[in-house]
């Protein structure tokens, strides 16, 4: 399975999501699946990573020239794909991306599967949509979803398809 994480290029202040992060990369490894990601050799990026690395996963990483410097790209990397811009990274992300993880991270990792839900939500990609709630990060964004089915503005169909889980045994169901 082709697993697209989406996480921050920073570690947060809570040394949870450093370690949540590692346990993603490791379970994507021992499960044999491969990690599409940013490409950066910083943050939750470095972390998942990392993991998916030390444990001979799979490993491809998509970032635009612009941030290759800024984001310190990683050269060990399974495939190393330069793109010119974000719109390319993310289309190329989800090409054949069967699932989509988002793990704490700002704007960007908020915009990134925000339209992979959207591209499903109009049938433009099959992806599973999850974000991987570390220590409640998402409680806010999932309130927010039900209050978005609650005054119509998503069908119950695709609020279904938008999940949310608090552990990574819980990934499993989608694989």
């Amino acid at each position: 399975m082709k697993i697209a994480v989406y996480c921050g290029a920073s570690t947060g202040f809570n040394e949870i999501y450093t370690k949540v992060a590692k346990e993603l990369g490791e379970w994507i490894a021992t499960n044999q699946h491969k990690l599409i990601y940013g490409g950066g050799n910083i943050g939750l990026m470095k972390a998942v990573s990392d993991a998916v690395i030390n444990n001979n996963g799979y490993v491809t990483g998509v970032m635009p020239t612009f941030l290759v410097d800024r984001e310190i790209h990683r050269s060990d990397l399974s495939e190393f794909i330069e793109v010119t811009t974000m719109a390319e990274r993310k289309a190329m992300m989800l090409d054949e991306t069967d699932i989509c993880i988002a793990l704490p991270g700002g704007p960007g990792t908020l915009e990134e599967i925000s339209e992979a839900i959207s591209l499903a939500r109009v049938s433009q990609i099959d992806s599973v949509c999850v974000f991987l709630n570390i220590n409640g990060y998402y409680d806010h964004l999932e309130h927010f979803f039900n209050h978005m089915l609650n005054e119509g503005f998503i069908s119950r169909e695709d609020h279904a398809n938008i999940h949310f889980v608090d552990q990574i045994e819980d990934l499993a169901r989608f694989s």
